[in-house]
């Protein structure tokens, strides 16, 4: 059932014209603000760009690109909205400002989310006279095509407004993960930046250049992650006696490999980040690059689809309920 008929979106960059995608093709109205000079633009272009991705992967009886409103303030979207997903620059000032302003000007009775990488709620709603509903939503690029919303409270944030918020995101299509504990970058960017770490330490102490390095993701462990992730993996793949046996022969003690501590980010090192990352575009521009990788993200959803299997199980679910719906309004 649809819980909301009117979506709010804080900053439109690439995170924030991603919700502003999902929630229209929900057949949700949107009301956007930015106060970039030419955001308007960039969003109708942004939107004019995935569109079809969205068509590929289901619409909702209504959803239209048309659908959507660029409001003058952020008041004129905290009160017209019945949920407000903020995307603003990851600045601890900034967020915690906003949030007052929103949370100033929306009715009581509406959710504000942040999608925030790892700045901790209990900080940008310490200035909030409702902090309740002020919770994180952090999703993943692209929005309009991955599933995974991260959920989490502050210190003040009230459990029932969470579950709001989780059926709200589940009703977009997504898939909502409560984090339990608020720790700084919640879950997903944990993981990523424990890899992301080892990356530069490996182009840093010139072992390995980064088209090597996305060569040992994309050819080996990137393709097992897209159905299972690393617990159910290494669980598999130590059969018979599953992760109990592995762990025994594989102590990650006894194969001290990694670094713990980023590497210093000279100039020497981003250049040499840079100019390999360039190689691996090649001659591509980043909008074409964009089209490459959602056409083949959504290979992999439909391949996942045929076995009802992590994301591709959550698509199936979405795309059902989308029957359901048309059904609903042709009787």
């Amino acid at each position: 059932m649809q819980t909301i008929k009117t979506f709010g979106v804080i900053g439109t960059g690439i995170i924030g014209a991603g919700w502003a995608a999902r929630a229209l093709a929900r057949g949700l109205n949107v009301l956007a603000f930015d106060p970039g000079a030419d955001a308007q633009d960039r969003l109708r272009d942004n939107l004019a760009q995935v569109w079809p991705v969205l068509e590929r992967t289901g619409l909702f009886p209504g959803a239209s690109v048309d659908r959507i409103r660029f409001c003058d303030s952020l008041e004129e979207v905290a009160l017209g909205a019945q949920f407000i997903q903020e995307s603003a620059p990851e600045r601890i000032e900034l967020k915690t400002t906003l949030h007052a302003q929103i949370d100033a000007a929306a009715p009581a009775d509406v959710l504000i989310a942040s999608s925030t990488s790892g700045l901790l709620p209990s900080e940008f709603q310490s200035h909030c006279a409702h902090p309740g509903r002020v919770m994180v939503g952090h999703p993943f690029n692209p929005v309009y095509l991955l599933p995974l919303v991260e959920v989490l409270g502050g210190e003040q944030t009230d459990a029932d407004n969470i579950e709001r918020a989780v059926a709200l995101y589940r009703d977009l299509g997504m898939y909502p993960l409560k984090v339990r504990s608020e720790v700084p970058g919640f879950l997903s960017d944990r993981l990523q930046e424990a890899l992301w770490r080892e990356i530069l330490h490996l182009v840093n102490d010139d072992v390995a250049t980064p088209e090597e390095l996305d060569a040992a993701i994309c050819y080996g462990p990137g393709l097992r992650w897209a159905l299972w992730g690393a617990c159910q993996i290494f669980h598999v793949a130590a059969q018979p006696g599953g992760m109990g046996q592995f762990l025994k022969h594989f102590d990650p003690s006894l194969f001290p490999w990694t670094h713990l501590e980023p590497p210093k980010i000279t100039d020497e090192l981003v250049d040499k980040m840079h100019s390999g990352c360039e190689r691996l575009a090649g001659d591509a521009p980043i909008d074409e690059l964009e089209r490459v990788r959602d056409d083949a993200l959504i290979g992999i959803l439909e391949a996942l689809q045929q076995r009802n299997l992590g994301a591709g199980a959550v698509l199936n679910q979405h795309q059902k309920r989308i029957r359901e719906s048309v059904d609903s309004d042709s009787d």
